[in-house]
């Protein structure tokens, strides 16, 4: 007997175009498969679960109400995208997410017609929206664009810059605030949702905007009096004034789980022609419908593989605590000792290792929201008064504050310090979350010190290193993942400012490493060994400033040279090249050869196969070596493996 399908709906979609005729109780069962769906599919691969179940019949009812792709739809950030991948044809690729040669987490353009912006940092839909909006506007096309941002999304500038920029045209623009936290609204039921579809409705809009027009006709002190009834009536339901102040016309709270108020809302703001922006508040839960994720703290915000009736985690044990947990024990060992230091996020805690700083100092943490910008220059005030910040920001975060960098902090030589996580490949969370850029766009800053650690006990050192320096800015960066399994020390020890160390002695080849590849560094060299080629090890823990010493014995007592970093051309090797040319180390014919990430992006995988992409493994390290010696052709990939 063939076992009946659990999800007979959803099998049958191919595209939203099929569940436009669908009837509210269809959409409600659709949700429901979809829900299933959505859980199984994450169960697999793991990813950002919570988020996207808290999306699930907003995610149906927008592709049933609007004509999407025609209607751009664009999700903020992307964590709650895997509803929408699945009704947008990619529900038979969805066990490949965040794999390599696999689905996306996030939206891309590449990927898939219904994902009209790439998203994957925050705050970004709304501009992306209004620019769509305006471009159809101008072609004199008449589609709808709908943003989906959330509540978390809103705390970034960038998302009130959009706004501040849309409430003064008038074009449509439809804004969905998906309030998952309940920070904005106040409790939602079924008056709300019939006001809500009250106020969104063509008789009221028409209304309203007639008595505007008339109000105007009569003496200001009836045109005002007219607007404070009309607000404060507003008000009472809505507590929208914030938006209404941006210029844009605000419906809700509503429940953005409940499909009978959500369609007819949704339907009345496609069918309105009144020009200018319209925000949608929907309040939800992250995590809804799946109870392991309901009872998480974090709602399953992020999940590895998990069995999908009881929602525990396949969790492989860690040979090594990773560098986000042993940035966090040296944080915490130097604020034991020193009561300024203070610690700083933007919504990253967990990510960052501020979480347990915090536990152990909360008066001294600081969560700031999705607002790089201002978390580097409140640490830059901070700093000005006689603290110690240490800002903990992902590498690709902080490009989004690199002005603040520039003019709040390096200007002015203040001493705050950058704690860089996810330096380097990121593994399944893809190019746009890869820390490629910190070296370059740091290492160009005139007195920065900028270190990179290549094992646990090193991240230890630097980390107390930073929290000596007091009349400059430093960063300490360091990568995603583990360590390498060496004993930490109880806190780390200060290092000579711009300083390198030799790890093993060699005489012919010097490999100078800065970071986290050292022990690729060192596979090379034990495969050069055998190969009849002495090799020199050394890490140069500073990328800025260099140790010149360092870099003129290696250069002088051995034939090939190689620089290896994982950060995009640009960064330290170019400032060990311009050093070589200036001392005139180049010319008595040594041999240099740089390693550094490609200059192309590299989409997700596994890590190790990232790093073979970008040809900065031991085997390509020796490669290197060979070619630049003119015996390439010794280097069999065969025999190098077997060395290696």
């Amino acid at each position: 007997m063939v076992e009946k399908s659990k999800t007979p709906l959803l099998d049958s979609i191919r595209d939203p175009a099929d569940i436009r005729e669908f009837s509210v109780k269809q959409l409600k069962q659709l949700a429901r498969e979809l829900r299933d769906d959505t859980v199984r599919s994450v169960s697999i691969t793991g990813g950002h679960l919570g988020a996207s179940l808290g999306v699930v019949e907003l995610t149906v009812a927008i592709h049933h109400v609007f004509d999407t792709p025609r209607d751009r739809l664009i999700w903020d950030v992307g964590h709650q995208c895997y509803p929408h991948k699945i009704l947008t044809g990619r529900r038979p690729r969805m066990h490949t997410l965040r794999m390599g040669g696999g689905l996306s987490g996030f939206t891309k353009r590449t990927e898939s017609v219904y994902d009209p912006f790439g998203a994957a940092h925050s705050s970004t839909s709304i501009s992306a929206g209004l620019g769509m909006a305006v471009a159809r506007d101008l072609a004199g096309r008449t589609n709808h664009v709908i943003c989906v941002i959330g509540d978390g999304a809103m705390t970034a500038g960038m998302a009130y810059e959009a706004m501040n920029n849309a409430g003064s045209m008038d074009s449509k623009l439809i804004v969905v605030l998906n309030d998952n936290d309940m920070s904005i609204a106040p409790p939602v039921g079924a008056m709300s949702a019939y006001l809500s579809r009250l106020i969104s409705s063509k008789p009221f809009r028409t209304a309203r905007h007639f008595a505007k027009e008339v109000a105007k006709k009569f003496p200001r002190k009836i045109e005002e009096a007219a607007a404070k009834v009309d607000e404060y009536a507003r008000g009472m339901v809505t507590g929208g004034t914030l938006f209404e102040e941006l210029g844009f016309y605000y419906v809700g709270p509503i429940d953005g789980h409940n499909l009978d108020h959500l369609l007819p809302v949704l339907k009345n703001l496609r069918d309105d022609k009144e020009p200018g922006p319209v925000l949608l508040h929907c309040v939800t839960e992250k995590g809804h419908g799946y109870k392991p994720a309901e009872a998480s703290a974090d709602k399953y915000h992020g999940v590895s593989k998990f069995d999908v009736i009881t929602g525990k985690q396949e969790k492989p044990k860690s040979n090594a605590p990773s560098y986000t947990n042993v940035f966090a024990k040296a944080l915490i060992a130097e604020a034991e000792a020193d009561d300024r230091i203070v610690a700083i996020t933007a919504a990253m805690p967990g990510g960052t290792g501020v979480d347990k700083f915090s536990e152990r100092f909360p008066n001294r943490s600081f969560d700031v929201g999705i607002a790089e910008q201002h978390a580097v220059t409140f640490a830059g005030g901070l700093a000005t008064e006689g603290y110690k910040p240490f800002a903990a920001i992902y590498s690709t975060f902080l490009q989004r504050a690199y002005d603040q960098v520039v003019h709040d902090i390096a200007i002015q030589s203040l001493p705050v310090r950058f704690a860089i996580d996810r330096a380097g490949y990121v593994g399944a969370d893809g190019s746009t979350h890869c820390g490629a850029f910190d070296l370059p766009y740091l290492c160009t800053l005139p007195g920065f010190v900028v270190m990179a650690c290549a094992d646990e006990a090193e991240l230890m050192h630097m980390t107390a290193t930073a929290a000596v320096i007091d009349d400059r800015p430093s960063a300490v960066r360091y990568p995603r993942g583990e360590g390498i399994g060496i004993e930490l020390p109880a806190r780390g020890q200060v290092l000579e400012i711009g300083k390198g160390r030799i790890v093993r002695e060699g005489t012919t080849v010097a490999i100078l490493n800065l970071g986290a590849r050292l022990q690729e560094c060192l596979k090379a060299a034990e495969t050069l060994a055998a190969m009849g080629l002495s090799a020199t090890v050394a890490d140069a823990r500073f990328a800025k400033p260099l140790d010149h010493d360092l870099i003129r014995r290696l250069a002088r007592e051995h034939e090939v040279l190689l620089t290896v970093e994982e950060g995009a051309v640009g960064g330290f090797a170019a400032h060990v090249l311009q050093f070589l040319a200036n001392e005139g180390l180049l010319d008595n014919g040594l041999k240099v050869r740089v390693m550094t990430m490609p200059d192309r992006f590299l989409e997700q995988d596994k890590p190790e196969t990232q790093y073979e992409q970008a040809a900065m493994k031991a085997t390509h390290m020796v490669t290197s070596v060979l070619a630049a010696l003119g015996r390439a052709d010794e280097a069999d990939p065969a025999v190098l493996a077997q060395l290696a």
